[in-house]
């Protein structure tokens, strides 16, 4: 199975699944913002309640703090976060 299964297409735009080892995404999506692995103004409880398929985080950001080593030490960013499900990352260079 591909990384990306397209499951319908409309002119330029697409939608499907993306697959990944903590879940399935479906697109498009809105993905909530967990800078340094907490998503602001929401429990952890709401994010599954309102079916969050993945959280976007900043590598920079969690370089900086709470640190690569202490997430480590934690079993790497799912567990430190306690999320199950895809995190997607960027480079947090803006």
């Amino acid at each position: 199975m591909s990384f990306f299964q397209l499951e319908a297409q409309s002119g330029e735009a697409r939608a499907g699944r993306i697959f990944t080892s903590h879940g399935v995404i479906e697109t498009p999506i809105f993905m909530p913002v967990g800078t340094r692995a907490s998503v602001k103004t929401l429990w952890q409880e709401d994010l599954e309640a309102l079916n969050a398929q993945v959280i976007l985080g900043n590598t920079y950001h969690l370089y900086l703090r709470p640190g690569h080593e202490l997430i480590e030490r934690m079993g790497g960013l799912h567990q430190f976060m306690s999320w199950p499900r895809p995190i997607l990352t960027d480079s947090g260079g803006y």
